[in-house]
């Protein structure tokens, strides 16, 4: 352990300083507090950029820890303002994957890669998300007329969650790559 910090001392560029001190880090957690502030802003119904922010951790925060715990962690907080209710297990559950799905397109970031990563977490988010509400609310009977009913309904939402991550998605990415080819601290090690 001496021996560590010592060496440590020596190279200032050792891997062994907090993660959450690195200026990428740093700007990474601001990007993601500033998207989630953007769910107080008026928008169409399901509009919103969590869905991107999800992907946009998953795919950037160096540390694959911190791309749930900071991008769950601003939705929480959030949440905490915007208000609970009854499927929040199924929509957390959908950002996991979208998460998960981010931090598979890591150092592999493309335009297709995003734009298949906004349709899919979308189409997850739609099927997960009203699967939730046919299964835990008494407006659908618990049949398979009930659940392709609840599908049926949702579809005039869809359009507003697939272009609400698309586009926040370009913003995000789109940006982020702009900001990183000219600030070196956003380059990865």
């Amino acid at each position: 352990m001496i021996k560590s910090f010592i060496l440590a001392k020596q190279n200032p560029t050792s891997q062994t300083h907090l993660p959450m001190l690195k200026p990428r880090f740093l700007i990474l957690l601001v990007i993601v507090l500033l998207v989630a502030a953007a769910r107080f802003l008026p928008h169409p119904p399901n509009f919103t950029p969590i869905a991107a922010m999800a992907l946009f951790g998953g795919a950037f925060f160096a540390d694959k820890r911190m791309a749930y715990v900071v991008t769950l962690g601003a939705m929480f907080i959030s949440d905490l303002f915007l208000g609970f209710h009854g499927t929040m297990a199924f929509v957390y559950g959908a950002f996991i994957i979208t998460i998960f799905l981010g931090t598979k397109m890591a150092g592999k970031v493309t335009a297709g890669t995003v734009l298949g990563g906004a349709i899919g977490s979308s189409v997850l988010f739609y099927i997960l998300t009203n699967f939730g509400v046919w299964l835990t609310s008494a407006y659908y009977p618990l049949t398979w007329a009930g659940l392709i009913s609840c599908y049926v309904a949702a579809i005039p939402f869809f359009h507003y969650t697939l272009a609400g991550t698309l586009i926040y998605s370009a913003v995000l990415f789109g940006g982020f790559e702009f900001a990183r080819r000219r600030v070196p601290a956003l380059q990865l090690p």
